[in-house]
């Protein structure tokens, strides 16, 4: 049967999480036999492979397992991309899930699409910090800076507070787009997101954005990727991203202003991201690392050194002197 969607769930070690975000999907869907759920186990050393066997054998058609050995996450999001064959592509982490309503509004939007041969490059809803541990959460969404319940391009997108960036959480690209973006995603290495969340963009023509608290993103879990305590440990993949996103475009070449503009603001981000990290770690070696990377930059593309470097963000993560490095 023709599939929609593909789910695309890269697992390591994931025994104890799985369960929870493939039954997400499976509920939300109604058990839909034209959604697509693959199960990568990225050489896990747990039950992980196991488990996901098991979930194939009863859900043939709907779920398949993909074994490989460890690559990483950025690897078994491109395992997935692989192997599906739905119209679109979305990833959801093993230890994250969806919310039912949500979903079930996603896939009658996206059936609407092919039922009207309508081509939609990337479909956008919003996503959900669940601070489980806290009993909080919290929902970014994207009113304002996107139109809503239409089709859109770039040049009609308004303005992105800075915490509105689009994140992999908040994306499901048609899978023939990510194919042509050739993403570069290095193998055994965190923050892939943010490459996903990048490189494809200039090649999304038309979008669609819905209101819909759609992902639910566990935080607080010890070692999480995203703690600052650990993204200090793995401040060298984070750095090794952060090159990968300069490389990826000459931006100054993107015609459209807007979406120029967004993806300017966005590598800012993820630069001041990585100067601050280097500076929390507090030795000198990481302290070179940050010089090391703006070099880098200038030495790439000087209008883009000077833009960052000009920008708000950019000044105050290079102030002079250990009262400079506080202040940042």
């Amino acid at each position: 049967m023709h599939k929609v969607i593909t789910f695309g769930i890269p697992s390591y070690n994931a025994a104890k999480d799985m369960d929870h975000c493939i039954t997400s999907i499976l509920e939300g869907s109604n058990y839909a036999t034209d959604i697509e759920i693959i199960v990568v186990d990225d050489g896990s050393k747990d039950e992980t492979a196991a488990k996901a066997d098991e979930w194939e054998a009863r859900y043939p058609g709907i779920i398949r397992a993909v074994h490989q050995e460890n690559g990483g996450h950025g690897i078994a999001v491109l395992s997935g991309l692989r192997e599906a064959q739905g119209t679109y592509y979305k990833v959801v982490d093993s230890d994250d899930w969806l919310d039912a309503a949500a979903l079930s509004t996603m896939l009658s939007i996206l059936r609407g699409f092919e039922e009207r041969d309508q081509r939609v490059d990337l479909f956008i809803s919003n996503y959900v910090y669940e601070k489980v541990y806290e009993g909080t959460h919290t929902a970014i969404g994207y009113k304002f800076a996107l139109p809503r319940k239409k089709i859109f391009s770039w040049d009609q997108i308004g303005h992105f507070r800075l915490d509105q960036n689009l994140l992999m959480h908040s994306l499901c690209y048609r899978t023939d787009v990510l194919r042509e973006s050739n993403l570069p995603m290095p193998p055994h290495t965190f923050y892939v997101d943010n490459i996903y969340a990048y490189v494809p963009l200039p090649r999304c023509k038309t979008m669609y954005y819905a209101d819909i608290d759609l992902y639910r993103y566990f935080i607080g879990r010890e070692g999480q990727s995203v703690n600052e305590a650990t993204m200090v440990k793995r401040l060298d993949q984070q750095f090794r991203v952060n090159k990968i996103m300069v490389d990826a475009f000459d931006l100054w070449k993107i015609p459209n202003r807007k979406l120029r503009h967004y993806m300017f603001n966005y590598l800012e981000i993820i630069t001041v991201i990585s100067t601050i990290m280097l500076i929390r770690s507090g030795t000198e070696e990481n302290l070179e690392k940050k010089r090391e990377l703006w070099r880098y930059i200038k030495e790439k593309d000087i209008r883009l050194f000077h833009h960052l470097r000009a920008g708000i963000l950019g000044n105050t993560m290079n102030l002079p002197g250990k009262g400079g490095r506080k202040i940042s």
